[in-house]
């Protein structure tokens, strides 16, 4: 996880502001969604304006658990893509077991899931952006992702945010 901070600066005549946070989200790894909705949902809830955008693998943080793909590529690759619930972490996955055990864990210590990470930041007001050419590179549709994404949109939308924030994350 790279933090990117920069002061704070003018571009296209909006002032930028201190409490703005932008999180690019690439990865689609359990613990590193969770630490995306766990900083997320933290900075949202002391009052920050916060904007995740989601690309590549990170898109299935936001996808429903639906198959997809217009090519025989698209459909082969929707074979392992995952939503929410079927992610699982970046080391010690064992064929899903991984999964299981760390699910296990944070119930038995009462650790918010993803999918209620993700509402806890839908409650807060954090944006979510899917990133338009990872849409269409791995063939997903806007009606394979969550309602509550607000924007489908490019990089340059992205960065244009982003250098109105404060904090940028690339998780």
């Amino acid at each position: 996880m790279a933090v990117l901070a920069a002061p704070a600066r003018e571009t296209a005549g909006e002032p930028a502001t201190s409490n703005k946070m932008t999180m690019i989200v690439l990865s689609g790894d359990m613990d590193k969604i969770f630490a995306a909705f766990t900083i997320a949902t933290g900075a949202a809830a002391s009052g920050m304006d916060v904007t995740m955008f989601f690309t590549f693998w990170g898109l299935q943080a936001i996808r429903k658990p639906v198959r997809t793909g217009r090519s025989l590529f698209g459909r082969m690759l929707s074979l392992f893509l995952k939503d929410i619930n079927g992610i699982g972490p970046s080391k010690l996955n064992m064929g899903g077991m991984g999964r299981w055990m760390f699910k296990q864990m944070m119930r038995a210590h009462h650790v918010a899931t993803l999918p209620e990470l993700r509402q806890m930041a839908i409650d807060l007001g954090v944006k979510f952006q899917a990133c338009q050419t990872s849409l269409e590179v791995m063939e997903l549709s806007r009606a394979d992702l969550i309602d509550e994404v607000q924007d489908v949109v490019g990089v340059a939308a992205m960065l244009a945010l982003a250098t109105q924030s404060k904090t940028t994350l690339f998780i």
